[in-house]
C-alpha cells in the first residue's frame, strides 16, 4: 500500500500541476476584446489590486447579492484554508512556529468546513432553481468534500493513525525516500480521495479558484476614455495594417 499511493500521488500531483498550469495559461492568453468591469468599478491599477483581495478574501460580489450563500461560502473556504494550512506540518521538518500554532485551530477548522459544504450542498438539493442548472458532478464534488472532511475528522477525533509516520512518508515522498504508511483503512480511503482531487482540479469548477484572477468584470479598471483597450489580436492586426 505504501508503494501504491507513493505512485499515486507522484502521478496526481504532476497531472496536478501540469493540468492547472496549462489552464492558468490559457485564461492568460484568452482575449478580453472589450473593457467590461463591473461598476462601481476602480479606475486604476491600484484599485483593480484591492478590489481582487476583497474578492479573493471577503467574496464582496456574493455578499452583496445574496448573504446566506455567502455565509456558507466563506465559511466553507475560510475553514478549507485554515485546514490546508494545518496539513503543512507533514511537509516541514522542523515545524515552522506559526504552523504549530494554528494546529488546534485548524483541527476545529475541520468541522466548520464540513458544515459549510453540506449547506453548500443543501444549496444545490433544495433550491429549486440551483437545483435545476445543478448537474452531476456538482453533487459528486461536494460528496467528495464532505466526504475527505469526514475521513480526516475520524481521525482527529475517534480512529487515531500514527501522524508521525503519515509525516514520514510524505517527507520521503519530497526527498524520494519512501517510507511506510501506517496501517489504517481511513487513511487509506482519505489520502485516496485526496488523490483523487488532485487528478479532476484541473477539469473541474474548483478551476474558479485561479480562474477569478483572468474574469475582466474583476480585474479591469473603468478607464475606457483614459486609455485605449485593444485585445492582442486587435494589436497585431493594426500593426499589419
Amino acid at each position: 500500500m505504501s508503494t501504491f499511493f507513493a505512485l499515486l500521488f507522484y502521478l496526481a500531483f504532476a497531472l496536478f500541476a501540469l493540468g492547472l498550469g496549462y489552464k492558468i495559461y490559457d485564461f492568460a492568453r484568452t482575449p478580453a476584446p472589450l473593457k467590461i468591469p463591473t461598476t462601481p468599478a476602480p479606475v486604476n491599477a491600484g484599485g483593480v489590486v484591492l478590489r481582487m483581495a476583497r474578492e479573493v478574501v471577503l467574496f464582496e460580489s456574493l455578499f452583496k447579492s445574496n448573504l446566506w450563500i455567502w455565509g456558507l461560502g466563506w465559511l466553507f473556504h475560510a475553514s478549507l484554508a485554515l485546514v490546508l494550512l494545518r496539513h503543512l506540518r507533514y511537509f516541514t521538518e522542523p515545524v515552522w512556529i506559526w504552523v504549530a500554532f494554528i494546529q488546534p485551530f485548524g483541527m476545529y477548522a475541520g468541522i466548520t468546513m464540513l458544515l459549510g459544504v453540506a449547506g453548500l450542498w443543501a444549496r444545490r438539493l433544495f433550491v429549486e432553481r440551483i437545483r435545476y442548472i445543478s448537474t452531476p458532478s456538482d453533487h459528486l464534488m461536494l460528496v467528495l468534500l464532505m466526504a475527505i472532511a469526514l475521513s480526516g475528522l475520524t481521525m482527529t477525533f475517534a480512529v487515531h493513525t500514527d501522524v508521525i509516520a503519515v509525516k514520514g512518508f510524505f517527507l520521503g515522498l519530497m526527498n524520494f525516500n519512501w517510507q511506510a504508511l501506517p496501517s489504517s483503512v481511513v487513511l487509506y480511503a482519505h489520502l485516496l480521495m485526496v488523490a483523487l482531487l488532485l487528478l479532476i482540479f484541473p477539469v473541474s469548477k474548483l478551476l474558479h479558484a485561479p480562474g477569478v484572477f483572468f474574469s475582466p468584470s474583476r480585474n479591469q479598471a473603468d478607464n475606457p476614455r483614459e486609455k485605449r483597450h485593444i485585445a492582442a489580436w486587435a494589436k497585431h492586426m493594426e500593426s499589419e495594417n
